[in-house]
């Protein structure tokens, strides 16, 4: 990873090899994370097909966040296996490998039985399949910031990392194309009866494809260089972080929690809250979640390649204002203006660049030999504690208030922007 010192020529902004490094990374990866979002987008028609009718919709419907956050719970583990022998073996087969751990546990929930067909069986299977997809995602966004940080070309890591960031909530925003799709498509009782079924077996089989395209991938020149000098890190790199990156282990971990409130309360949960807070039809929602999302992806990525010019400490505080101002945008403004969802959700979208600073804040604060691992403990940690009680958190208090989700996301955005401030590459960075 190389930091800026100068903008450079236009020729090396983005080589031809760095191009096909992000095209076919940004693929598989878009592709991982709209296999783990579609849960979210279809929480309502899961609880409805496997937990008892008996039960109350607000009930169904927080077991299945439950189910939701539980992919969370696996990720630390998933996470450090893949970066313990990304850190000793290379990068490239973990990357490759997280793909197909994704798509596998998908396409069987499109396929299998429901809880009429057998009964307790079926949340339990569904609980299963979720926990091997957090594990593989855990090992998804680390992975591929540290490929494409340790392919960037000189001063290009924050554009590089973004392009990455930017693939990843695309999969969110394929995610939301797919069910409006499906909407638009099917009839509300095909799409559920059946229908809903459909995104999960279309993302299984274009994520095994994806895993067969990352094959065309290359070493990361860090990696190699790091190998040919013997400089990997040791049998455990988990062991050198406890001991020697505590500190950049605690300050990553709250940047990550901004990360996932971010994404969770603002365009996750979104539309089943707008569905049950203001009686929403899900086109609408779905319709604002694809809009929160585009913009998203488009702050993410200005924000990201902003930090090859302004230090990421400069912009933590202004980027944590201007997320929680979003939250509030999208939270209090359909109490009143509830006919125009998607100007709130794109606005909500647009004050998400603080998601942009996380991957390049945590690549500053660890070095080479133990990045990866760095990296992964402490997102997925946090994503696993954060990611795992957000749901449940944000279940439980909405129907007290409908500001509850704003008010979480400015409890989360504080932290992340204190963490960032506080991370120990702040103190080389020129800020």
């Amino acid at each position: 990873m190389s930091s800026s010192s100068g903008n450079p020529p236009v020729a090396t902004i983005l080589p031809p090899s760095q191009i096909r490094t992000l095209a076919l990374a940004s693929l598989g990866g878009a592709l991982e994370f709209y296999d783990f979002v579609i849960f979210a987008f279809l929480a309502k028609l899961i609880a409805a097909h496997f937990f008892p009718v008996s039960q109350a919709e607000w009930l169904r419907q927080t077991e299945t966040f439950g189910l939701f956050g539980a992919g969370y719970l696996a990720r630390p583990l998933g996470g450090m296996i893949m970066a313990h022998f990304g850190d000793l073996s290379g990068r490239k087969k973990v990357f490759t490998f997280s793909v197909l751990l994704m798509a596998i546990p998908t396409l069987l929930m499109g396929l299998m039985p429901d809880y009429h067909a057998i009964g307790a069986g079926a949340p339990l299977i569904l609980l299963v399949l979720r926990m091997m997809q957090g594990a593989a995602i855990g090992g998804e966004a680390p992975g591929g910031w540290v490929f494409v940080a340790e392919h960037a070309p000189p001063g290009r890591t924050g554009l590089a990392t973004g392009l990455l960031t930017a693939g990843l909530t695309g999969g969110i925003l394929i995610g939301s194309i797919v069910i409006l799709a499906l909407h638009a498509v099917l009839s509300p009782d095909a799409v559920a009866d059946w229908g809903w079924r459909i995104p999960f077996v279309v993302g299984g089989i274009f994520g095994v494809g994806a895993m067969f395209l990352r094959r065309w991938l290359d070493e990361t020149p860090v990696f190699r260089e790091m190998h040919a000098r013997a400089e990997t890190a040791e049998t455990m790199p988990v062991k050198i972080l406890l001991r020697d990156h505590r500190r950049a282990i605690i300050c990553s971990a709250l940047t990550t929690w901004a990360l996932t409130a971010a994404i969770i309360v603002l365009v996750l949960m979104m539309p089943p809250l707008m569905q049950t807070l203001h009686h929403m039809p899900p086109a609408q929602t779905m319709l604002a979640s694809l809009s929160a999302t585009f913009c998203l992806t488009i702050s993410v990525l200005v924000v990201s390649a902003l930090t090859d010019i302004v230090s990421p400490r400069r912009l933590a505080v202004p980027c944590g204002a201007i997320l929680t101002v979003g939250a509030f945008v999208l939270y209090a403004m359909p109490l009143l203006f509830p006919k125009v969802l998607v100007l709130w959700s794109a606005l909500a979208g647009l004050s998400c660049g603080f998601i942009g600073l996380v991957p390049v804040g945590m690549l500053k604060a660890f070095p080479p030999s133990v990045r990866f691992s760095g990296l992964s403990l402490s997102y997925n940690v946090s994503y696993a504690i954060f990611g795992g009680l957000t749901p449940a958190i944000i279940s439980a208090l909405t129907p007290h208030s409908p500001l509850a989700p704003a008010l979480y996301v400015t409890i989360a955005a504080l932290a992340g922007a204190t963490g960032l401030r506080y991370s120990p590459s702040s103190e080389h960075d020129g800020a």
